[in-house]
């Protein structure tokens, strides 16, 4: 005899009741399974059914999906194992979740090269979107000691400091928070940042001989948070860059990415020459 998947309130209706069935997308039934269903699996089979509705094309990015209550209605699934199943696809990043309004086809999230460095805004106007940046501070100031090391620099020395928030059709992707060396970019701070962005400012005038990249996951802070619209539990991708012009240090730079907006990945050929671990 064929399982089937059941709401809670049917798991303790009489023998005479009559069940419904949990159906795919296609409006097949889903597959039987030897014996009772485990409740893990209900929910597990309605985030199959999700995928199964967003990779069949039926529904496009930003289209709204089924309703909890449609949800149940078809899959004969109680509402909290739909709950789960969409909470669970939503820190996945498929689907996006609007209090009081409903479940969404989750964009695409856009990714960013680690190997290179990538100037953000041709990265997003090459997707056919908007771009804008928003410079939230630029100015003077005496280095913290994490900031002069980072920079090579004596204790309390001066260094140059911005923040931006960059915007791919008006939502925050990235946050830069950068300090520079004064000495390599000395005419850096009477720059005009709105039309030409600190990374492409110091590109054209400064050599960078020497990149490096770490890539950090963790919780913003609360002003990162609020600059990226963004709740203080969002996880966040973390690069930080370090680049060196002829040995010397040129900018230290935090980029944070909300981790529902944005990734950062790369495809490169390596070298055969060097013996792979």
């Amino acid at each position: 005899m064929s399982a089937t998947v059941r709401s809670k309130s049917h798991d303790h209706a009489s023998p005479g009741a009559a069940q419904k069935p949990a159906r795919t997308a296609a409006g097949a039934p889903i597959a039987p399974t030897a014996g009772e269903v485990a409740p893990a699996a209900r929910y597990e089979q309605v985030k199959q059914h999700i995928r199964e509705i967003i990779g069949s094309g039926a529904r496009q990015a930003g289209d709204r999906l089924p309703s909890e209550l449609d949800l149940v209605a078809t899959l004969g699934v109680s509402r909290m194992t739909v709950n789960r199943a969409l909470r669970e696809l939503a820190d996945e990043g498929l689907v996006t979740r609007v209090s009081g309004v409903g479940t969404f086809v989750a964009q695409t999230k856009p990714q960013s090269t680690l190997l290179m460095i990538a100037h953000i805004g041709d990265e997003i106007r090459s997707r056919g979107h908007e771009y804008s940046c928003d410079t939230v501070l630029s100015q003077r100031e005496t280095a913290s000691v994490i900031v002069s090391n980072a920079l090579g620099l004596a204790p309390g020395a001066s260094v140059f400091h911005v923040i931006c928030v960059h915007r791919e059709n008006g939502v925050p992707v990235q946050l830069e928070d950068r300090y520079v060396n004064p000495s390599i970019a000395p005419d850096f701070l009477q720059q005009d940042f709105s039309a030409l962005r600190p990374s492409e400012y110091l590109f054209e005038i400064v050599p960078a001989h020497d990149v490096e990249h770490v890539v950090d996951a963790g919780l913003p802070t609360r002003a990162e948070a609020e600059l990226l619209d963004i709740r203080a539990e969002e996880p966040c991708l973390t690069l930080v860059r370090r680049t060196w012009t002829s040995g010397v240090a040129v900018t230290f730079a935090r980029f944070v990415h909300p981790g529902s907006r944005y990734r950062l990945g790369c495809r490169f050929s390596p070298d055969t020459s060097q013996r792979q671990g």
